[in-house]
């Protein structure tokens, strides 16, 4: 039997897992334009690592039921986002290992994964494993990205740095001090 050429852009998935097959390659980070978005100015994605990624499909046939498509996606990515503290580049690791269940409909896959712990899709004509592969790199990004301990100290309003002496603040009144010695005052 003849083995079929799968292309990651426009995967025939019911194929691919009944084959049984596997993909794997590298991109350039840059060509995945909304994970570059997320880059930080000073550290574009043109200039990160490529990004590894690996799809294997599989047919499960569980007892009592009907053949199951399941699609394993893992990907590897380091990324420049900006810090959230000191506004500088930070590098992140993002590492994806995931197993997707494909099922008939969109009403079977969102039934399906409110009961289910797995992620649970609806099975498309033909899937972009690029934009997959994307999304779920995307969902990997940290909410706030920062350092453990960020290189350079933070900088402080009135221009100061956190390792600076507080010596202007603790020179001011506090505010309601006046209050406090008219209520003194008073008694």
């Amino acid at each position: 039997m003849k083995s079929r050429a799968f292309v990651p852009e426009k995967l025939d998935l019911a194929a691919f897992a009944q084959d049984g097959a596997s993909l794997a390659g590298e991109w350039p980070a840059a060509t995945l334009q909304r994970l570059a978005e997320a880059a930080a100015p000073e550290a574009p994605a043109s200039g990160w690592p490529a990004l590894t990624w690996r799809l294997h499909g599989e047919i499960r046939q569980p007892k009592a039921a009907a053949a199951q498509t399941w699609l394993h996606l893992a990907a590897s990515a380091r990324v420049a986002l900006t810090c959230q503290r000191c506004l500088k580049p930070v590098h992140e690791a993002l590492d994806i290992d995931r197993w997707i269940r494909f099922v008939g409909t969109e009403a079977e896959a969102e039934a399906l994964d409110i009961d289910s712990d797995d992620d649970v899709l609806a099975l498309p004509r033909h899937l972009d494993a690029r934009e997959l592969i994307e999304d779920e790199l995307l969902l990997a990004l940290p909410l706030v990205p920062r350092h453990e301990a960020c290189p350079e100290p933070l900088p402080q309003p009135g221009g100061g740095s956190a390792g600076d002496a507080p010596d202007e603040a603790d020179e001011r009144p506090h505010p309601f001090a006046a209050l406090a010695a008219l209520k003194r005052r008073d008694n």
